[in-house]
């Protein structure tokens, strides 16, 4: 849940996020998956403005996007705790 709106992605959300399908990254998606993964907002905006551009793994091992996952400290690969809370989210829905 957004924190500061209250706001919550709905169950067709989480299912299109879990899909892989087309969504569209807001402002209170961002708040969302970042309380729910206790990261800052910050890091979870950056790397959601990355994916909407696009850049792979490999772009994304190297150069300034590399630099700047490094400086906001959202590096690694996501695991079992990211699809949890996914999970979680689909069951509250």
């Amino acid at each position: 849940m957004d924190p500061e709106s209250g706001w919550a992605p709905s169950k067709s959300l989480v299912a299109k996020i879990i899909g892989g399908q087309g969504y569209d990254v807001t402002p209170q998606l961002v708040s969302a998956v970042a309380a729910a993964l206790g990261l800052d907002r910050e890091i979870v905006a950056a790397a959601a403005h990355l994916q909407v551009i696009g850049y792979t793994d490999a772009e994304l091992s190297s150069g300034a996007p590399a630099k700047l996952i490094r400086i906001v400290g959202a590096e690694g690969e996501p695991g079992d705790v990211e699809r949890a809370i996914a999970e979680r989210w689909d069951r509250e829905a």
